[in-house]
């Protein structure tokens, strides 16, 4: 039995709408910018930013230690990719990290659901969204394993963000017990539920099967059963506390967020309960990042996905529809994006596919080849929302497990053999960088091109640069780029590393760049690919010595945009893995003259400055250099 079923007819709207959008597009061949608007959240930080910001000005009276910070809605952090590793278990997970996501720089990892789940014949992928129990042992490893993931993450640089299965309980019985050995009886009798903790016919659900069968009525959607589920009584304060018990363990193990599956069935009211007992992340004293999974096809306002921007972000499946219509159309329509009713950019975790979507074939996935691997490029190079790049297993039906011993437990990732791991193509790899390039200096969508229909190009400002070919043909043109004249690095087929490129080159001269890209291909460069010439950044280590208390965390800020232009809330946030040394290696512009200070937070948000007047340095012309300092 799927988890959920299969409602195409319910997301069709949005598909359609998509595609009229993309129908009503002039295509433009001049080079233009094309706005792509940028919100703020108001529940839910992006991953590798701070909720919390102050304009005070270091060095001077103003800059008060124990100075409450403002809020803001517009932080842009340094990096904000997430991958999505669907059912790898918990050392490929690690392994990962620690060789791929971390230097590649993704900002976090998203794990499938750690807690002990049905245990039934086959092994259907669909177990893990079953809950038997909140002790993590279920199929991808035991609890000591996901302890040690997340800590190895962390070392990397990378966050975890976990997939919370609170809005039911198991449904079936499997082989009589769960993974953990845990033995239960569906809707009746679970380690800590009681047949009183779900909702039912008649007290709750107004329809006699217990079904949801209008998934326009708020109270059927949140009280009845979805695909037979047992339904949590998320509204009594023993559900509230078990669950955010559960939530709390995974957060004191460092776990850094959540997405919340079937947040639609629990409902605003029970969700924002629930989130207001967690705890703040124990290495930023920042609320949790949140994003939820709230499905389109509602015409109750209740039920749509922007009535829910108040617990958290939201899975963009707005733009996964509309990046299925552009790549199976033409992609000129980009070029329109701007009139498109999507999410708020802020609140959009944007992603090309997920576990659900890939199998029920409302989206793109790696059935379809070089296309996907294309949109997967273009989601990172675009710039809306936060994306998503999913990485699951290859399947032949859509009940199918992961590869898995006899007992189900699932074995360790083998990229080249039952698995697709789109975080390690060397394109997408590589347009992390780009990506995180761009959006740190808040570079807008630029020099824009399209031959009408399936060959388009832009820049992010003057830092990065692509095409992108979805034709059946190799195409040759000459773009303005509006990157400085030199010779790139194409990282979408090579690696750039100590200024030389293991792949093709594009030169730039006078701003323009005359490129061949194969068919359902892409070209990218930026400016920290440049062979030879003068580096765009060079890599300057800060240590600071510092001793803090529980919730505090070290931050850099200083005088120019890559360390946050005196804006706490835009401060790097420092690693305190060699404790009480806090460590940050920062990309800085060479022979630039900087001031900087470091500062406290707290988990309430509160600033203190370090005394005294601003420290000063000058980056060198290339290479990189360290700084050891003690906290004043």
């Amino acid at each position: 039995m799927p988890r959920h079923p299969i409602r195409s007819s319910r997301r069709r709207g949005a598909v359609l709408a998509a595609a009229a959008l993309a129908a009503t597009v002039t295509a433009a061949t001049a080079a233009t910018t094309v706005t792509v608007a940028v919100t703020g959240r108001t529940a839910a930080a992006a991953p590798g930013s701070d909720p919390a910001a102050a304009a005070s000005r270091p060095g001077t009276a103003s800059a008060a230690p124990g100075r409450t910070a403002a809020a803001t809605l517009a932080v842009t952090p340094a990096k904000d990719v997430t991958a999505n590793l669907f059912m790898w278990n918990w050392p490929s997970v690690a392994s990962e990290c620690t060789n791929t996501l971390g230097p590649a720089g993704y900002a976090a990892v998203q794990v499938a659901p750690p807690e002990d789940t049905l245990d039934t014949a086959g092994h259907p992928w669909w177990e893990i969204y079953q809950p038997v129990d909140y002790n993590l042992s279920g199929r991808m490893g035991s609890e000591a394993q996901f302890r040690s993931m997340v800590t190895t993450c962390h070392n990397a640089g990378v966050k975890v963000y976990v997939d919370a299965v609170i809005n039911h309980a198991a449904a079936q019985s499997g082989r009589g017990t769960s993974y953990g050995g845990v033995a239960y009886t569906p809707s009746a009798s679970y380690p800590d539920y009681t047949g009183a903790d779900f909702h039912n016919y008649p007290n709750d659900c107004p329809v006699a099967s217990n079904q949801i069968s209008d998934w326009n009525n708020y109270q059927q959607v949140t009280e009845c059963q979805l695909s037979n589920l047992p339904d949590l009584r998320t509204e009594t304060g023993k559900v509230r506390t078990t669950l955010a018990g559960y939530l709390n363990k995974l957060i004191g193990y460092g776990v850094d967020g959540f997405r919340i599956d079937a947040a639609k069935h629990v409902g605003h009211a029970d969700l924002a309960a629930i989130e207001a007992m967690l705890n703040r992340d124990t290495m930023t004293g920042a609320p949790v990042y949140i994003t939820q999974e709230v499905a389109l096809g509602a015409s109750n306002s209740q039920l749509t996905p922007a009535s829910f921007e108040n617990t958290g972000s939201l899975l963009g499946f707005d733009y996964a529809d509309a990046i299925k219509a552009q790549f199976t159309g033409n992609i000129a329509g980009f070029g329109g994006f701007g009139s498109w009713s999507l999410l708020p950019s802020g609140y959009s975790s944007s992603f090309v596919n997920n576990h659900d979507t890939e199998r029920d074939g409302s989206t793109l996935s790696y059935k379809n080849g070089a296309t996907y691997n294309l949109a997967t490029e273009f989601l990172l190079a675009w710039g809306y929302g936060t994306p998503q790049v999913y990485s699951g297993f290859t399947f032949g039906g859509t009940d199918d497990s992961p590869p898995a011993d006899a007992n189900g437990y699932v074995t360790g990732t083998n990229c080249a053999t039952g698995w697709y791991c789109t975080d390690r193509l060397t394109g997408v790899a590589n347009l992390v960088a780009w990506h995180n390039l761009a959006l740190t200096n808040n570079d807008p969508v630029a020099n824009w091109y399209t031959d009408g229909s399936n060959l388009i190009a832009f820049s992010r400002g003057a830092d990065a640069w692509i095409t992108v070919n979805n034709g059946s043909s190799a195409a040759t043109r000459t773009f303005t780029t509006g990157l400085p004249d030199g010779t790139y690095c194409d990282i979408i087929h090579g690696n750039y590393s100590g200024g030389s490129c293991s792949g093709p080159t594009v030169a730039v001269s006078g701003g323009t760049a005359t490129v061949t890209v194969a068919a359902r291909d892409a070209v990218a460069f930026d400016i920290n690919t440049r062979i030879g010439g003068a580096p765009a950044t060079v890599a300057i280590t800060f240590n600071e010595t510092r001793t803090t208390v529980w919730g505090q965390n070290v931050y850099l800020v200083g005088s120019i945009p890559a360390l946050g232009s005196w804006n706490t809330g835009s401060a790097l946030l420092m690693s305190s893995a060699a404790y009480p040394v806090w460590r940050l290696t920062a990309a800085l512009p060479p022979s630039t003259s900087i001031e900087y200070k470091y500062i406290l937070k707290d988990g309430a948000g509160n600033v203190t400055w370090e005394s005294g007047s601003n420290r000063t340095y000058t980056t060198p012309p290339s290479g990189s250099a360290t700084l050891n300092d003690t906290w004043k």
